[in-house]
């Protein structure tokens, strides 16, 4: 076997072979695919959240309640197997049971009040039935309105009826005029022109239930002096007139709520309490449901609602 051949003098000497081996690592599809896992996470997000938006626009104020509601953690399931003591408030809810493990050996008894919902129950049932008593109000003044402008005897008096529409309902004044009185100068007896035209009020009013509150009123013209009669006994003895004349006309008696005489502390005609327009007879026709002891709305603020005749 030859041995290697001998460099010359001159020659340099032989540099050394260097091998280098590249490896290639698999990458993975371009950094081992972490980037697909956070854009699905972002693509998700991003639906859920337009999701949200179609919803808070395509629903209504009860349906978001009602969905909230539905994705809202609720406090009864933590309070199935304990005592109330463990979790938020205690675990307590209004609506849970009690499930205590001896729960029929218990003494006393736990007291919840729950408000009704102001949305729903008893309140919409007083503004239906507040509606429907202004509807029939309506009809009452213009059918009172037709029986006097027909009457020939009563047609000149039409411009002595006031309608009134008040905190307890519909209010019927009856007013003096300087050429008209509907009693006697200083007494409670009835002119006959005047008790036809409570006739003609009570039998438009005797077909309704609502209740009836009658008030006698008088303008501020003081009594001779050493009279035992003065203007609160005689307002209130010409609104007990007015009872009877409404009653005798079919109006019946448990129909009457509050019979008063206020004298002329609630003027018609505030600018001037001596006008005769403040001797005047209020007959009310009071709202559905309402109690007879609430106290009573004012009336000089109420402004009247004067219904033409033709």
């Amino acid at each position: 076997m030859a041995g290697p051949a001998k460099r010359g003098r001159n020659e340099p000497e032989p540099r050394p072979i260097i091998v280098k081996k590249i490896i290639e690592a698999g990458h993975g599809g371009h950094h081992g695919g972490a980037w697909k896992v956070a854009y699905a996470d972002f693509v998700t997000a991003m639906m859920a959240f337009f999701l949200l938006l179609w919803i808070l626009g395509a629903t209504t104020e009860k349906q978001r309640k009602g969905i909230a509601d539905y994705f809202a953690p609720t406090l009864i399931e933590m309070k199935l197997k304990s005592a109330g003591s463990n979790g938020v408030f205690g675990g307590d809810s209004i609506i849970a049971k009690d499930n205590y493990p001896h729960k029929s050996a218990q003494t006393g008894s736990r007291s919840l009040t729950i408000p009704k919902d102001a949305t729903g129950g008893a309140s919409e049932a007083a503004a239906a039935e507040r509606m429907r008593d202004r509807v029939r109000f309506a009809y009452l003044k213009k059918q009172i309105m037709q029986r006097i402008s027909t009457d020939k005897s009563l047609s000149k008096l039409a411009s002595s009826i006031r309608f009134t529409d008040t905190r307890e309902g519909l209010r019927i004044d009856l007013v003096d005029k300087a050429d008209f009185s509907m009693f006697a100068l200083g007494t409670d007896a009835l002119l006959p022109e005047a008790r036809a035209l409570m006739t003609q009020v009570a039998q438009v009013i005797q077909s309704v239930p609502n209740g009836v509150i009658v008030r006698g009123h008088t303008d501020a013209l003081p009594y001779a002096a050493g009279r035992s009669v003065n203007n609160w006994t005689l307002s209130s003895a010409r609104a007990e007139a007015t009872r009877r004349a409404l009653a005798d006309a079919g109006v019946g008696p448990d129909r009457f709520e509050r019979i008063e005489g206020v004298a002329d502390k609630e003027a018609y005609i505030p600018s001037d309490r001596y006008d005769p327009r403040n001797r005047r007879m209020s007959i009310t026709l009071a709202f559905s449901g309402q109690d007879p002891a609430d106290p009573p709305a004012p009336t000089p603020a109420d402004p009247p609602v004067l219904i033409p005749t033709h």
